[in-house]
């Protein structure tokens, strides 16, 4: 039976594993696709446009908000980023489910757009802070600076933990992407997001009729 997409949000401070979850939700079902955004910054050298983002200058970004285009946008360093409605409407049509890597403010927006009553939020929670820390500085890329503003920040993000469907501690990466792909199946088994499961009930009880 046809179901109607999912618009599933996940969210987590900088190096709680959100992008390690997300990377293996989509080796478990390929029709799960990245919500692909849009921004007004230069493309860089192999970016394409429509594959990696949709690249619009001020104005147009704007017209798109302005006409309600985006489920949520952000100004960021001086360039908009933003999420597009209109291939996040076409996959749910089609039944697919669209992943969006955002942050908590991000997430928000996307909850109460016109979409949002199809929208499942999971925040993913690392085990301490200690081991916050621990893979940050682990991943070998960043300056003390640049490792304490995350921190900082991985502060505000962990604040707003309550606001979301479903709250993962990953302290253990097998044991969370377990959690979390059994939180997706049981969202697409929802009566609701089923528009085809009346119409089937009808039909049994039309057997139960001409028996």
């Amino acid at each position: 039976m046809a179901r109607r997409g999912l618009l599933l949000i996940l969210s987590s401070p900088s190096g709680a594993g959100k992008s390690t979850m997300a990377r293996r939700l989509m080796d478990w079902d390929t029709t799960l696709k990245f919500s692909v955004s849009a921004t007004t910054r230069k493309a860089r050298p192999g970016e394409e446009h429509g594959v990696h983002y949709w690249f619009h200058d001020h104005d147009g970004f704007r017209a798109i908000v302005d006409q309600g285009g985006m489920l949520e946008h952000a100004e960021v360093f001086g360039n908009f980023y933003g999420s597009p409605r209109a291939p996040v409407e076409a996959a749910m049509a089609e039944g697919r489910d669209t992943l969006f890597d955002v942050d908590w403010q991000g997430g928000q927006q996307i909850r109460n757009s016109a979409l949002g009553r199809d929208a499942v939020s999971v925040f993913i929670l690392p085990p301490s802070i200690a081991e916050l820390d621990s893979r940050l500085r682990g991943r070998g890329q960043d300056s003390e600076e640049v490792i304490a503003g995350r921190m900082a920040k991985s502060r505000d993000e962990i604040s707003h933990w309550a606001e979301y469907d479903y709250v993962l501690v990953n302290d253990d990466q097998d044991d969370c992407f377990e959690r979390l792909r059994a939180i997706i199946t049981a969202e697409r088994l929802k009566r609701e997001r089923q528009p085809d499961l009346a119409g089937f009930v009808r039909g049994l009880n039309e057997e139960f009729a001409a028996r």
